[in-house]
């Protein structure tokens, strides 16, 4: 089998895997509801959206070298020796393995059983957005770093080479084919959430992971094949806490306080793959609110009203995420082909699709916070309670037999108004620094500021129309 094919057939293990599970209730994000918001918001969208487009006429007038000075400043705080991954990796692995022996033999209600909460409420949500603040701490609690290195120890090979060198060419390739797998699955597939159906995907998904580990090492794969290493190693560069190496100190990294995303500034241009790999994670976050909306359902002649559920949806997602995929990126390519023509061709076209979609991050980041904020602040309730009975047996571990679960939040209108005030700044301050970075990306990597700033037009506007379209996401009526 060629390369190209192993990346492929690993992917398409997973979707197959997928598609033998049995089926189960049909629930997305596990505590959705209908919601339709009575707010004044196209005041908030207005203002977003100038907030946005007057950060970038602040840069263009800005005097040349105050963004490089505030992005390469750093408040040192300590140095230290970095800790091994393979303890908390061995950790993770064992409560990755209790869980799908949870989901597979425990409750079959999702809201329930701690594996549908862990997986799509604390992980994919919650941990995603600790990684943004605290910096890359996957590298620690991946579940295959410390079971593949005991495993090579064991058979002697610790010190030897993988049996087969990753071939640079596929670039990103085998992360895009993985996850889209895990994209449609959290989009289109009809139970995501049932407990036996996802306990499936996963399994399927660490072994597939940990085979490739095994066959092309974990350093090649962690950085090119493992989606979820990729995309929290990028939403890691946006904390304002960096690791850099310790001058003068061999083996040490010292801790400094900075500018979010200045780690992504001074990253190398990556290749086409990675381009579309980055962009393939906004299209899920973007497409995961328009999938909910009343005007999408309008658009397929679906009353949401009467919403006949997921598998009524399954085809019409489908192409829905992938079509949006590929107008995301044709719209990113002739963005910045349009902001390179107009500023004269300067440098390589393809080292600048290359960088500034790395400003494409705090904006994705921005959808994932600002998307989940409700879905987070009742599903964290669920899974408190499910901690309390990890395996339904009926045991009350943590004394919660008078907790219940409350949406009372999102029934009045200072609850209603707290979070659409947290999720509109989520929203507008992501493009805020989206615009800084592909601002200081673009002076970098251009040499010349005015053909720069000018290269950084078109970007800038179709960064105020995505905030625009962010705010209008959350304020649109939307069933799920």
């Amino acid at each position: 089998m060629s390369f190209r094919g192993l990346g492929a057939a690993a992917a398409g293990a997973v979707v197959v895997a997928l598609m033998l599970c049995p089926d189960g209730p049909a629930l997305a994000h596990t505590s959705q509801r209908a919601f339709v918001l009575l707010l004044p918001t196209g005041y908030y969208m207005t203002a977003g959206a100038l907030a946005v487009g007057a950060t970038f006429l602040l840069l263009a007038f800005m005097p040349k070298g105050i963004s490089d000075r505030i992005a390469k400043a750093r408040l040192r705080l300590f140095s230290v020796a970095p800790p091994t991954p393979v303890p908390t990796s061995l950790l993770a692995f064992l409560f990755l393995a209790f869980l799908v022996a949870v989901g597979i033999w425990g409750n079959r209600d999702p809201l329930e059983n701690p594996l549908p909460l862990t997986i799509w409420t604390l992980w994919w949500i919650v941990f995603t957005i600790l990684t943004a603040v605290f910096g890359n701490l996957w590298v620690y609690l991946n579940p295959w770093s410390g079971p593949a290195r005991l495993l090579l120890a064991a058979l002697g090979r610790s010190s030897a080479a993988p049996p087969l060198t990753y071939p640079k060419r596929l670039g990103f390739a085998p992360a895009i084919l993985l996850f889209l797998a895990f994209a449609l699955f959290e989009q289109v597939d009809i139970a995501p959430a049932d407990p036996e159906r996802l306990a499936i995907a996963v399994a399927a998904y660490w072994l597939v992971n940990f085979g490739a580990v095994l066959l092309f090492g974990e350093k090649a794969w962690f950085r090119y094949g493992e989606p979820f290493g990729i995309f929290f190693r990028f939403v890691s560069r946006l904390s304002p806490l960096v690791w850099e190496p310790d001058a003068g100190q061999t083996g040490r990294r010292r801790l400094s306080l900075a500018m979010p995303g200045a780690a992504l500034l001074d990253r190398p241009p990556l290749p086409l793959s990675g381009t579309v790999f980055v962009l393939l994670t906004l299209t899920l976050e973007t497409f995961d609110g328009l999938s909910d909306t009343f005007w999408w359902m309008g658009v397929n002649d679906i009353n949401p009203l009467e919403f006949p559920g997921r598998s009524a949806v399954v085809w019409i997602n489908t192409v829905g995420l992938l079509a949006s995929w590929a107008v995301l990126t044709a719209a990113y390519v002739a963005t910045v082909g349009l902001g390179w023509l107009i500023a004269g061709r300067p440098g390589s076209l393809a080292a600048l699709l290359g960088s500034l979609v790395f400003s494409i991050m705090p904006i994705a980041l921005a959808f994932h916070f600002s998307h989940y904020l409700t879905v987070v602040l009742v599903d964290l309730q669920y899974a408190y309670a499910a901690a309390s009975d990890p395996l339904g047996t009926g045991a009350n571990l943590l004394g919660l037999q008078d907790f219940r679960v409350t949406t009372s939040f999102l029934n009045t209108h200072e609850g209603t108004k707290a979070i659409w005030n947290a999720q509109t700044a989520g929203i507008v301050v992501g493009h805020i620094l989206g615009i800084l970075l592909a601002h200081e990306i673009a002076c970098r990597l251009i040499g010349d500021y005015r053909a720069a700033v000018v290269s950084q037009a078109p970007l800038a506007l179709v960064m105020v129309a995505y905030t625009l379209f962010g705010l209008w996401l959350l304020s649109t009526p939307v069933a799920g």
